[in-house]
């Protein structure tokens, strides 16, 4: 398995007014994650992955953003409040994808 180390910016999805916070994928990881996919796709086109942000890790998936031309991660709520982060904010990130 692949695992990929990257910075990114957080920052709120601003098609909504809740508290969606998302980070987008550099191109070069995302376009080795779409040429690995094999097979049916999840909906939306998603991608099952491990993540770790500082201590904190999860499982969720990453979105095709046409918009942003690259995938998209959501930042759970949770690991913003354990990682003392916020929209704004660069993170460390550790992608694994599933």
């Amino acid at each position: 398995m692949t695992s990929y180390e990257f910075d990114a910016t957080l920052y709120a999805w601003d098609a909504r007014t809740d508290t969606w916070i998302f980070v987008d994928l550099p191109f070069d990881i995302a376009d080795e994650i779409e040429d690995a996919q094999t097979g049916p796709r999840r909906g939306f086109g998603a991608v099952k992955v491990e993540v770790a942000i500082g201590a904190t890790t999860w499982r969720t998936s990453i979105f095709p953003s046409k918009e942003r031309r690259t995938f998209v991660l959501p930042v759970k709520r949770a690991v913003l409040k354990a990682e003392s982060l916020e929209a704004g904010a660069t993170a460390s990130l550790t992608l694994t994808p599933l």
